[in-house]
């Protein structure tokens, strides 16, 4: 579903060379969950901002459903990133003034998505995130998990291929994160891939499959002969 092969990401400056990634690989199967951790600026983010098509890399190859992402212009990885990608994010992105509905409607209507479409989705997906008696609701009236619940609500409303989320409990303490990992955990085994970045080794633990990233490539782990050793895991 997604394949990485050999990506790297150079930031160039007048004065400074920085390599966010190098020979990046990484191969993911429709249906998996994955947990991406690893130390502050190891390249967690620029992996993320890659994959859902945010920014370019600067060499290597990135296949998304079959698609060759570095082929496509500005405007078709946009149309791609529409249909496949969804987001969640830490600071959960939701407009203030808006209710609850409004704010998962937004991206559809972008979308050109009819209004019943709309109300049906919306409809299904606040129940699906166990909000839906609570769509006339603004933001500020709700706990920082129900914010974050509505955030994955609207990524699920544009039925996408699969979500990335970025540090999606960053911002909740832990009786709220461990409810959000529930429900990531459910919308998984209902079918949908996720990538998450998160720093909490707890919740880490939790999904079926962890990679870690060190300086700016995919590494594992392991315990080899009682000490503690690196080991790049291309392709795995």
């Amino acid at each position: 579903m997604l394949k990485m092969n050999n990506i790297s990401k150079l930031y160039q400056t007048e004065m400074v060379q920085t390599h966010a990634l190098r020979d990046f690989n990484l191969h993911v199967e429709e249906g998996e969950f994955i947990a991406v951790t690893g130390p502050s600026g190891s390249g967690k983010t620029t992996f993320l901002n890659i994959a859902g098509m945010l920014e370019p890399f600067s060499s290597g190859q990135y296949l998304l459903d079959g698609i060759d992402v570095g082929k496509l212009n500005d405007n078709q990885r946009a149309d791609v990133r529409n249909q496949k990608i969804g987001f969640i994010f830490q600071g959960f992105n939701l407009i203030p003034d808006l209710n609850l509905y409004e704010n998962i409607e937004v991206p559809l209507r972008y979308r050109g998505i009819k209004a019943n479409e709309r109300k049906r989705r919306i409809e299904q997906c606040l129940e699906q995130v166990g909000l839906a008696s609570r769509a006339k609701h603004l933001p500020q009236q709700l706990s920082g998990g129900q914010q974050q619940r509505v955030a994955i609500a609207r990524a699920l409303a544009g039925k996408p291929r699969f979500l990335l989320a970025d540090e999606p409990t960053g911002n909740l303490d832990s009786l709220m994160a461990r409810q959000v990992m529930e429900l990531l955990e459910q919308i998984n085994r209902d079918g949908a891939t996720i990538i998450m970045v998160t720093h909490d080794p707890e919740l880490a633990r939790r999904a079926p499959r962890n990679i870690q990233v060190v300086d700016g490539q995919l590494a594992d782990f392991t315990l080899y002969q009682g000490a503690q050793t690196l080991k790049n895991v291309a392709g795995v």
